[in-house]
């Protein structure tokens, strides 16, 4: 059984490490797949390995797709976010810094895990029902507060940016299509980016490989701190509602918390990935509910979910971080070094065409029409000099109306 367990959690690494680094490939659509087999595989291995393949891949992903969502400029719907500020580090020949910070993030979500699992299993149920009835209320609050941090005549395009992007996502999720978010997010933040830089003929510079000490020391005092105080608050939250994940918690701890620096953003958002998502197979046991698409596909493998399948997943968790951020280390400074070497214009022109296969491949040809059109709404943001984290009002406003209705 042990060594059924070490082969599954080494297979989900490894191909969490493939999907991580491979523009457009989401943890669900692995799960998805894994499900779909699952009648063959079973016959294999116990169901409980399954759910530690899962785990794995889906920690060791996180870490590795930081890669191209800050070098690349192809975000996954979870690390949305991360290319914003990434992005100008990168520009700036700070793009191993970003995705090093990225990763020391994602660490650290692993380990303030730990208190929250006995909060998690023993409180949550309680509050739960309660929590649920204002979240239209926080949300809406959000949303104000995300307009009042514009300044001037910013505000009534911000208003705009944050209205079409809700309306462009509350119709693409109710469209049938598979993988909406797909097409939505990408164009949002990924092609959007990539356009851009094509057009103002973007290189990128040489990239500073700086000692990981170095990058710690760098940093102000209270920065880690103030990222951790944001994750703190928003994740919990974020974790156990429908429809709220990873990019929201990262808006609403930014919020709450206040303006944070460039760096200070993007520890938040790697803290955020990794805690919603372990979080999520703690709330799987607590209030047997499902958040994100891999404990869906646990809860399928697992419908009983027991203290001891709970333990083990954790663990699986941790050794898979340890693993994945090491791994990441070593794949980043390599890539750095490479991604001056490659002419920048034509990479974009590679990835773009890319994530518009993937696009029509996984959602069609109405998929392929949410990703133009988010495409041009994403670099109107841009050109308007407006923050992009308006753009989440995609998510938000599909949310809040899920909520009211």
């Amino acid at each position: 059984m042990i060594i059924e367990l070490i082969i599954a959690l080494s297979l989900g690494i490894i191909i969490g490490i493939i999907t991580g680094l491979f523009p457009g490939i989401h943890i669900n659509l692995v799960a998805a797949f894994l499900l779909a087999s699952s009648v063959f595989l079973l016959n294999i291995f116990q169901p409980i390995s399954l759910a530690v393949f899962i785990v794995s891949l889906s920690i060791t992903h996180i870490f590795t797709d930081f890669i191209p969502t800050i070098f690349l400029g192809a975000p996954d719907s979870d690390t949305t976010l991360s290319i914003l500020p990434g992005h100008e580090m990168l520009i700036k020949g700070e793009g191993y810094e970003a995705v090093i910070l990225s990763i020391i993030g994602a660490l650290i979500g692993v380990i303030i895990l730990l208190p929250f699992i006995p909060i998690f299993i023993y409180i949550l149920p309680i509050i739960y029902p309660y929590v649920q009835r204002i979240i239209p209320i926080i949300l809406i609050t959000i949303i104000f507060m995300m307009i009042l941090s514009e300044k001037g005549k910013n505000k009534f395009l911000t208003i705009l940016i944050i209205f079409l992007s809700g309306c462009l996502g509350y119709f693409s999720l109710n469209l049938n299509i598979k993988e909406a978010l797909l097409p939505l997010l990408t164009g949002l933040f990924g092609s959007s980016s990539l356009i851009t830089s094509i057009l103002k003929k973007q290189e990128i510079p040489i990239q500073n490989i700086t000692k990981i000490k170095a990058i710690i020391k760098n940093l102000k005092k209270d920065s880690i701190i103030k990222s951790i105080s944001a994750s703190v608050i928003a994740s919990p939250i974020c974790s156990f509602l429908p429809s709220l994940g990873s990019s929201q918690a990262s808006i609403i701890g930014s919020i709450v918390i206040g303006e944070l620096d460039r760096k200070e953003f993007i520890i938040l958002n790697g803290i955020v990935n990794t805690l919603v998502m372990s979080l999520s197979f703690i709330i799987l046991y607590s209030i047997k509910k499902s958040r994100t698409g891999s404990s869906v596909a646990i809860n399928t493998l697992l419908p009983s979910l027991t203290k001891n399948d709970l333990e083990i997943i954790i663990l699986a968790v941790i050794v898979s971080a340890i693993f994945a951020f090491l791994i990441s280390i070593m794949i980043v400074k390599n890539f750095s070094k490479l991604i001056t070497k490659i002419n920048y214009t034509k990479l974009s022109i590679l990835i773009l065409s890319l994530l518009t296969i993937v696009t029509l491949i996984f959602s069609g040809i109405i998929g392929l029409i949410i990703l133009i059109t988010s495409t041009a709404l994403g670099v109107l943001c841009i050109l308007s000099r407006i923050k992009r984290t308006s753009l989440m009002g995609c998510l938000l406003i599909p949310t809040i109306i899920l909520y009211l209705l």
